[in-house]
């Protein structure tokens, strides 16, 4: 219970000093707009490395050399813990807003720093609002922001990660309609954090890990076949993704995840 309450604490001091920092940032944001939201990602970031730390997470990443830097990109990924946002958030090079749920609006400052960060809040249960959202984060796209979505909706909840929710189709539009890439994230044991022994965060058994591509995404943009297969390795498991392009070769069209598998011990390790 130790980190548990060490993470409440932190998270409860971190909103106090958000309040000033939130003034700061609006101020920046009205003289200088693209430096407010490089600073609200860098000090988001630096919290969420900082609950890494707390919890214990022995981190493996592999395959982050290949996420472009230099464009937005849709990154999409299995989830089953509330730590697969904390991971994978804080190693996102460039803007980049979460499609969450619309009742993390009932949070007042957590909400807050999301709506800046240009999170996108979704009602499952209003298929109308829900295309509203996707249409949003298509925008947010085109303008220079990438977009993170799980698409199983909502976080599995099964005796084991091969037990992955269907996917929701509209997930894809963002990648079709805007023309970005697609980031597929294999994340396995994140789970083993917090979900699987509520309330307590346990750092022995918190080995989690992301596995993004093994070829850089513009390597995978063949016009010669309409279809390719690639698979994101017998290293961390058997996440197949298969990219099927349109006609310029260039669009991910559909992405297909089989079940991921636990993660080896790791060989390198990001403990931030």
């Amino acid at each position: 219970m130790i980190r548990f309450f060490a993470i409440l604490i932190f998270l409860i001091c971190f909103h106090i000093v958000s309040i000033p920092i939130f003034l700061v940032e609006w101020i920046l944001g009205k003289v200088r707009p693209s430096a407010r939201e490089i600073s609200s990602l860098r000090i988001v970031q630096w919290t969420l490395k900082v609950i890494t730390w707390l919890a214990g997470i022995d981190l493996t990443v592999i395959g982050e050399e290949n996420v472009p830097k230099d464009v937005p990109v849709l990154y999409i990924g299995n989830h089953r813990s509330y730590f697969d946002i904390v991971i994978t958030y804080a190693r996102c090079p460039r803007p980049t807003g979460y499609v969450a749920k619309k009742e993390m609006l009932k949070i007042p400052l957590l909400s807050r720093w999301m709506k800046i960060l240009h999170c996108q809040f979704l009602d499952r249960s209003d298929l109308r609002a829900g295309m509203k959202t996707i249409l949003t984060c298509i925008d947010l796209v085109k303008s220079g922001v990438s977009i993170t979505i799980f698409p199983e909706g909502t976080r599995g909840k099964g005796e084991s990660e091969s037990d992955m929710l269907p996917f929701h189709e509209g997930s894809f539009k963002i990648a079709s309609k805007s023309g970005c890439p697609i980031i597929p994230m294999a994340i396995t044991g994140s789970s083993a954090v917090f979900e699987d022994h509520m309330p307590y965060v346990r750092k022995k058994t918190c080995h989690a890990g992301i596995r993004y591509p093994d070829l850089p995404v513009r390597a995978l943009k063949r016009r010669t076949e309409s279809t390719r297969k690639i698979r994101t390795g017998s290293h961390c498991g058997h996440a197949e993704i298969t990219y099927r392009l349109n006609r310029a070769g260039e669009i991910p069209l559909l992405v297909f995840f089989t079940p991921p598998v636990p993660l080896p011990p790791p060989s390198h390790t990001h403990p931030e």
